[in-house]
């Protein structure tokens, strides 16, 4: 079997480095613009050879597109167009309304399974990508009812045999989870990063004083601008009003802080340590 990955770095390197562990002749093909990143691909050895879009999507049964997701609005109709029949694609983007409303207006739009890991780093580029990323994580496929049957089963057997647990939601309903919890975490850090550098202007004090704390809650700020700016502005509805909750909630603790009401600070920290058992709860199953 022929897999093709176009943009071969955290999420597409990593899923190639699960599948070789259950498929060590599994021949995976890699698609990237970067000469640097095809060169760190077949170092690492995540793909096998580098080829043009257009000939390793003839060559391959899939076509796996892990690029930022403004490159898959603009891919995945041309993709759609280009592969012969028999043939799947699927996605791996942090979105899934807009792509799934592009992929709804094309013909082929049964070869297509819109899948999204719940899994990343902070880090990008195949240099970040490894095999114990993808295992025991969950994974989200949309309107799987859209996609052929033959493809779906080939995507669900992938996934699972790269030990991911399959989950179905529509692709609202994704937008709207993520928004809240994979968006909004990923907004809260870039502006926490901002605010401590804006205000601390000699770096070494930074570095001197942070805590583990502070480098845990601001370790999502070194992700790729390029990869969450367009995340934003596909799911910015969603990521506005999440942004709102969080604003407003920020809002009344500082109210709470600067009337110094002790017992209103406590009960909104009370009641966010709940978010502990309910985590505790979900990495037990």
């Amino acid at each position: 079997m022929i897999i093709n990955i176009i943009g071969v770095g955290l999420l597409g390197g990593s899923f190639a480095l699960a599948l070789r562990e259950k498929y060590p002749y599994l021949k995976i093909v890699g698609v990237d613009q970067s000469t640097v990143n095809q060169k760190i691909a077949l170092a690492k050895g995540l793909v096998d050879e580098i080829l043009p879009l257009e000939e390793a999507l003839q060559k391959a049964e899939l076509s796996v597109l892990a690029t930022p997701v403004d490159s898959i609005l603009q891919l995945l109709p041309h993709i759609l167009d280009q592969i012969p029949a028999g043939r799947t694609v699927m996605d791996l983007g942090s979105t899934k309304e807009a792509i799934c409303q592009i992929a709804d207006t094309h013909p082929k739009r049964a070869q297509f399974v819109a899948v999204h890991p719940m899994a990343g780093t902070e880090n990008s580029g195949p240099g970040a990508a490894f095999r114990e990323l993808l295992p025991g994580k969950n994974v989200i496929i949309c309107d799987a009812f859209k996609s052929h049957p033959d493809s779906s089963a080939l995507v669900e057997a992938l996934l699972r045999d790269a030990g991911m647990k399959i989950h179905y939601m529509t692709p609202a309903e994704h937008d709207l989870h993520l928004a809240y919890v994979s968006h909004l975490s990923h907004i809260s850090s870039f502006a926490l990063g901002l605010t401590v550098l804006v205000k601390e202007k000699d770096e070494k004090t930074i570095f001197d004083m942070a805590s583990t704390g502070f480098s845990s809650t601001v370790r999502l700020a070194k992700s790729s601008p390029a990869m969450w700016a367009p995340i934003f502005d596909q799911n910015k509805e969603n990521v506005s009003k999440a942004l709102a909750d969080y604003i407003d909630l920020l809002q009344r603790f500082k109210q709470a802080i600067d009337s110094q009401d002790i017992p209103q600070s406590m009960d909104f920290m009370v009641k966010a340590n709940e978010i502990g058992r309910i985590l505790s709860g979900i990495e037990k199953k």
